[in-house]
């Protein structure tokens, strides 16, 4: 008797589309890139504009090279060429530049250059925001159940439903990450792509906004902010701590009973 062949799916990779999908509808409703789009939409960036020339060629645009850097920090890409090819080859990127493609020269001068201390700032609110809503932790890197040397990343980015943490921890783990992403940008290394990601509040997103165009419209008062929201964190941690403890209970009580965490 003659074997029966096995049954495949369609697959025609020359296929014609009438109407293809847009990247849009590609990336998920609830993604990561989604949330760093919305927050550095909303960002005035009219301070950045003196560190370009009124004559010559256009510029790509800050707020697209921006969207660029902070998604590929949080997803712990930190090298210029990485990224410059992650805008070709991820649709998130693809969709955060909208199909431009900016080499490593111009992503490393629009950081280097223009940037300057202005994307650190924007880097650590973006990421605060996410880890205080607990939608994203950093953790010790370990290689063979030893952690790896002192003058590489020692931690990396990771998605998932977290407790959110005290933002004194999070500000000592966002230095070292800082100074391996300097190191990054002439070393030319990088780290691999988080998985997917869970919405926030706008309540949270706005928030996050007012401080960042307070920072970039005062760049001279950096510090003096810098200063008083750990003031801020120093005074509300007390009551931050029961509230990490009632989370804690609650994602305790789910993992028991065996219930989705929502």
């Amino acid at each position: 008797m003659a074997r029966r062949q096995p049954t495949f799916k369609p697959y025609h990779q020359q296929q014609l589309m009438l109407l293809p999908p847009s990247l849009d509808e590609l990336i998920p409703k609830d993604h990561a890139c989604r949330v760093v789009n919305d927050v550095i939409n909303k960002i005035s960036l009219e301070p950045l504009h003196a560190a370009y020339h009124t004559i010559g060629s256009s510029s790509y645009h800050p707020q697209m090279l921006l969207k660029v850097l902070v998604y590929g920090y949080v997803s712990n890409i930190y090298s210029s060429r990485k990224l410059e090819a992650a805008c070709k080859e991820s649709i998130y990127f693809m969709w955060l530049s909208s199909m431009s493609y900016p080499d490593h020269n111009t992503i490393n001068r629009f950081r280097g250059v223009r940037l300057k201390d202005a994307l650190r700032k924007i880097f650590e609110e973006v990421v605060l925001l996410l880890a205080q809503e607990g939608l994203l932790s950093i953790e010790e890197v370990y290689t063979d159940g030893t952690k790896i040397e002192a003058n590489a990343n020692k931690y990396t980015f990771v998605w998932r439903k977290a407790i959110a943490t005290n933002k004194e921890k999070i500000k000592k783990q966002l230095a070292h990450i800082w100074e391996y992403a300097q190191s990054v940008a002439t070393a030319e290394d990088g780290l691999p792509d988080p998985p997917d990601f869970t919405t926030i509040s706008k309540e949270k997103v706005q928030d996050t906004v007012d401080k960042l165009n307070q920072v970039l419209g005062k760049k001279e008062s950096i510090d003096r902010k810098m200063k008083a929201k750990l003031g801020y964190v120093t005074k509300h941690y007390p009551a931050n701590i029961a509230s990490y403890e009632q989370q804690e209970a609650i994602l305790g009580n789910r993992n028991r009973g065996g219930g989705p965490l929502l």
